[in-house]
């Protein structure tokens, strides 16, 4: 049974007791963070088809630039970046042709289906309300398409001018980025097994660049934009493992606090849904309260605060699973 406290109620963790002291000896120094290096370049400002596909190519390689929104923005030159980096390419604004040919057809098209609004419907701001729901919906046919082409919502109606957002339905006909869509649908509630082939690999959450990067011993694997904690309740620094993870986690209102965890038969046997307060992931670590997670508000990441947990847009916050193992070394810095 996996139970967790997220941010809103928080408890004294079970610490390890500090190693006794041995005399003439010094305790070995913590592990030091390897976080990609910090390589300030000036980037031009792409046209916005160009930096569309450049978005597009890094989404669908890992590297997440944030929202897609054809900009020049802070996520999208560190994904740039990053992914030159770990690909021992020149670490400049140089448009790699190479890139630009992966991403052939920037934009696609999108029809609503009925099968659409079951995800939408109206959502209370009070925790203890959406907590009597069955599931959080999106809030509009424009938000449902927006996460599931990575996208901000701006963007999408720039793209589509002279649609009536507030009256889209089934059968309307949207112009959207090419990227590998976060199909919600294709979710399903599960626990998330231990990968052996991942052993090896560490998370890095820096705090001060917002991102989360994977590393496998010295190879850089995927960075993705988060919001770490807040100021009040800031990411926990040091060095922490993941020890569970589930998809679709529920969660419950109860006596002024939030709890997340994974249905089990015996215990909070509450039906899971989509787009829920820690969406479509939740990773606990060993620290009480503390997890990695998805939202269902994507345009606060690397905004607004979180309550202490490490915060993704949902297709980001679901590629990760499938990038890390049970296990696996986290260090906040």
């Amino acid at each position: 049974m996996l139970l967790w406290v997220c941010g809103i109620a928080w408890t004294l963790s079970a610490q390890p007791e500090p190693g006794r002291a041995v005399p003439f000896r010094q305790a070995a120094p913590p592990p030091t963070p390897k976080p990609t290096p910090k390589v300030f370049v000036a980037l031009p400002n792409y046209d916005e088809e160009t930096a569309t596909r450049l978005q597009i190519f890094l989404d669908n390689n890992n590297f997440g630039p944030g929202k897609i929104d054809g900009k020049m923005g802070e996520f999208f030159r560190k994904a740039l970046i990053s992914f030159k980096h770990a690909h021992a390419q020149r670490e400049t604004g140089v448009v790699d042709q190479s890139m630009l040919d992966q991403v052939p057809q920037t934009f696609t098209t999108y029809t609503i289906k009925a099968d659409d609004l079951a995800y939408v419907g109206n959502l209370p701001t009070a925790h203890e309300e959406q907590a009597k729901l069955k599931f959080l919906p999106y809030t509009s046919l424009l938000e449902f398409v927006a996460e599931r082409y990575h996208s901000a919502e701006t963007y999408i109606q720039k793209l589509n001018p002279g649609m009536d957002w507030e009256h889209l339905e089934p059968g309307d006909e949207l112009k959207v980025p090419n990227v590998m869509p976060f199909e919600i649908e294709k979710i399903t509630e599960q626990k998330i097994s231990t990968k052996p082939e991942f052993a090896a690999r560490k998370i890095y959450v820096d705090t001060k660049e917002r991102l989360l990067e994977v590393f496998d011993n010295d190879k850089l694997v995927c960075v993705f934009p988060i919001t770490p904690g807040s100021t009040a309740l800031p990411a926990p620094v040091g060095t922490w493992k993941i020890q569970g993870a589930a998809t679709w986690p529920w969660f419950r209102y109860d006596e002024g606090m939030l709890n997340y965890g994974v249905r089990t038969e015996n215990y909070y046997n509450l039906p899971p849904g989509p787009n829920n307060l820690v969406g479509v992931l939740w990773m606990s670590l060993n620290k009480t309260g503390i997890g990695i997670h998805g939202t269902n508000n994507p345009e606060t990441i690397g905004r607004a605060a979180s309550h202490g947990c490490i915060r993704l847009a949902n297709w980001d916050a679901i590629r990760v699973k499938d990038l890390v193992s049970i296990g696996n070394t986290v260090i906040i810095f």
